[in-house]
């Protein structure tokens, strides 16, 4: 009995590790593999380097997707999505927006 007295607080330590820390991290492992499953062509994403394109292609064999970045297309891993800023078909280039200054006249 005292065996297991003495045990308590190492055993309240993992639970608290496994909610505090695993479980979470579990939790958003799965978020990003189900947003990297569900990527389609047409999709507006951002890869982590900061890359802003629309997914022309994506290869599931390969595990590829390519990007069209203002008419020029790169070909990314999956896992180089970071995230998908809209869904959908209707994204396009000017939703993205461009370098361009804004050149109104003021006066």
């Amino acid at each position: 009995m005292e065996f297991l007295i003495s045990l308590m607080p190492f055993l309240l330590i993992v639970v608290l590790m496994y909610f505090m820390m695993i479980r979470p991290q579990q939790k958003q492992a799965k978020k990003t593999q189900d947003m990297l499953n569900s990527l389609q062509k047409g999709n507006s994403v951002v890869t982590i380097g900061g890359l802003h394109g629309i997914i022309d292609e994506v290869n599931a064999e390969a595990n590829t997707v390519v990007l069209d970045c203002e008419g020029i297309y790169l070909t990314f891993e999956r896992r180089a999505i970071a995230r998908v800023v809209q869904k959908g078909t209707s994204a396009s280039a000017a939703d993205l927006g461009t370098n361009e200054s804004d050149t109104t006249d003021q006066q």
